[in-house]
């Protein structure tokens, strides 16, 4: 079974590709980190428990405010939902105390997100799908490019473009906030370059900056080449004799290990001249 990472950054279309996968004619199913990472933080959950325990005191509104229609205890008795706008003034940011808090903010997030990740890959893998999508924001920032066998960004061309894009869509944020939001990112056309570094069918970029047909049409281009690359009967074989998916995978996973360490030193050498 392939697994495709699909990343981009803030307003570039990532949600938009991910919609038209899930959708027939391709119908893969998605594990999307988005989704599980608002489920491990959910009121009663451990991560919850924990974000409360940190940040409260920095955020006296961290959580919604009780109101007729929210109790005290919120809806479940088990604590009233996270302010995510509140939360999001604490981790988006260059300052050094942003910067850490979005660092405490993922060590309580990631750990829980990769195991409903591993889970839920391995059901896609016993129903024998010839393929999988991660769509991972951070992608590449997590480091869980390694476990894939491509990976797919969705990019913009001009900064302007993914600026504008994300204030229509989130007309409460002003553009000091739409920055920092962004910012928060790696840049995407670094993400794009990430992706196609190592030879080729190892990474696909999707420049988005016309039209949602347009976009469709290059991936569904895309697509066919991945599944010509990946048929259907691969994956059949694969869920039959799974020491050999298990050999596959281990040496897909060398192999990305190597790509990586071979970009990281490329990247060491052009910051240090």
């Amino acid at each position: 079974m392939l697994i495709i990472g699909l990343t981009g950054s803030i307003a570039t279309g990532k949600s938009t590709v991910a919609s038209l996968l899930s959708s027939p004619p391709h119908s893969l199913p998605i594990v999307d980190a988005d989704v599980l990472a608002r489920e491990v933080v959910e009121p009663g959950t451990r991560g919850y428990r924990a974000i409360v325990r940190h940040f409260g005191p920095m955020a006296p509104d961290l959580l919604l405010p009780a109101s007729d229609s929210m109790p005290e205890n919120g809806p479940n008795g088990k604590g009233r939902p996270l302010n995510r706008a509140v939360l999001g003034r604490l981790v988006f940011g260059d300052e050094p105390q942003m910067q850490k808090n979005r660092a405490v903010l993922s060590g309580i997030v990631h750990p829980a997100v990769r195991l409903g990740m591993v889970k839920m890959v391995t059901a896609c893998y016993l129903k024998g799908y010839w393929a999988v999508v991660l769509d991972v924001p951070l992608l590449f920032e997590s480091r869980l490019d390694k476990f894939c066998g491509t990976t797919m960004v969705v990019a913009v061309t001009e900064p302007e473009t993914q600026l504008k894009r994300l204030m229509d869509r989130n007309q409460d944020l002003s553009r000091e906030d739409a920055e920092n939001r962004v910012k928060s990112q790696m840049d995407v056309r670094l993400k794009a370059k990430r992706c196609l570094y190592g030879g080729e069918g190892r990474g696909v970029v999707l420049w988005n900056d016309g039209s949602k047909d347009e976009l469709k049409a290059k991936l569904d281009e895309e697509i066919r080449k991945l599944k010509a690359a990946n048929p259907e009967w691969w994956s059949w074989l694969m869920l039959g004799c799974p020491p050999l998916a298990v050999v596959l995978a281990t040496w897909r996973f060398w192999q990305n290990i190597r790509v990586e360490r071979q970009w990281r030193e490329i990247q060491e050498r052009e910051a240090s001249t």
